[in-house]
């Protein structure tokens, strides 16, 4: 088959990674690298430097027609990127989260329809052996769960500045929180009820209508609870800042770090990096002690996060040579990010939203 011929637009740690997957993968042809400024190509990835550079989204779209554009851009131009895309023929890979707004994400999912094309979002957690097995051992825990869940970001220069810019249109219990919301709605199966949620401005560098550190509690018609915290910052403390952990009748299951590596919050890895699965058994005897000991689940062999970003691209591409029905993937995208959104009017209402 003809590769598949894609225009990669937006070029920071996301998109780069997402262009390292298409340069690797043998069914793709990159045809256009988009972004704000033209990259030199000394700062390009081996290989790279032949490809075409675009400053303008839409500039790049009718140049290089492409049959697929991957949107790895700021928050607020994804809707209208994605549908000038499905408009052009061309299917879509967008990063979380879908779209700002739960409007334009039903508008960029409609679009998808309408067009026959294919949109696959960037939840790279579902494409990551060892979540896929955390998500498998909550199952097993009984009903209801107890999801507590955490990614507190301690930025500082360049990173900083990237949170900042993100700040300008999307909180970090947004950008972030879809993820693992999505792992909380796979790991109950349930529905969500209501959502409730706080957040805090820490710094003037930050607009004075958006706060950069929020939790939410979630709440599932199956009795199910969720947690869920995000910070980002020079202030943000790196005590307890990746916390991924699900309580259920039966026992417990964590995701630890069992050699204390202490890689810091900055490391994009640790934002995947499970190292190893503690599994705890809630059973007792007659005494009251434990029947069994804690199960550790060795995850060693596990991809990096570039790694991670070509099991991705590897999805989207069979998505489009074998037609695969993503109906099931859009809802879910939705449905995350629903709660998202829900949590971030809580913040600006100090009212538990109803879902």
């Amino acid at each position: 088959m003809k590769p598949v011929r894609i225009l990669v637009v937006g070029l920071g740690n996301m998109g780069l990674s997402h262009a390292k997957a298409y340069h690797a993968l043998d069914g793709y042809e990159i045809v256009g690298l988009c972004a704000r400024s033209e990259i030199p190509a000394e700062n390009l990835p081996d290989g790279f430097a032949a490809y075409p550079q675009f400053t303008d989204f839409h500039t790049a779209l009718a140049a290089t027609k492409p049959d697929a554009v991957s949107i790895n851009t700021y928050t607020e131009t994804h809707a209208n990127f994605a549908i000038a895309a499905f408009e052009a023929g061309a299917h879509v890979f967008i990063e979380k989260p879908l779209a700002a707004t739960a409007e334009d994400a039903e508008r960029v999912v409609n679009a998808a329809k309408k067009h026959g094309r294919k949109l696959v979002i960037g939840y790279i957690l579902r494409h990551h052996p060892s979540w896929a097995k955390f998500v498998e051992v909550a199952k097993t825990l009984g009903k209801p769960l107890v999801m507590r869940m955490n990614l507190n970001q301690q930025s500082s220069g360049a990173f900083w500045e990237t949170h900042k810019r993100l700040l300008n249109s999307v909180s970090p219990i947004v950008d972030c929180g879809v993820h693992y919301l999505d792992m909380m709605c796979l790991m109950t199966g349930a529905k969500p009820v209501s959502v409730s949620a706080i957040g805090v401005r820490l710094s003037d560098e930050v607009a004075p209508e958006m706060y950069n550190y929020g939790q939410l509690q979630v709440r599932f018609d199956d009795g199910s609870v969720g947690w869920y915290e995000a910070g980002w910052g020079p202030m943000i403390s790196e005590t307890a800042f990746f916390v991924k952990d699900v309580i259920g009748p039966k026992g417990c299951v964590s995701i630890t770090d069992v050699e204390e590596k202490g890689a810091g919050s900055a490391d994009i890895d640790t934002h995947t990096k499970t190292n190893a699965l503690k599994l705890h058994h809630a059973a007792t005897d007659a005494a009251g002690k434990f029947t069994q000991y804690d199960e550790i689940i060795r995850t060693d062999d596990e991809p990096d996060h570039d790694g991670l970003c070509l099991r991705e691209q590897q999805f989207f591409l069979k998505s489009i040579t074998e037609n695969l029905d993503l109906t099931q993937h859009m809802e879910d995208a939705l449905g995350s990010l629903r709660i998202a959104l829900a949590a971030d009017q809580s913040v600006r209402t100090g009212e538990t939203i109803i879902l």
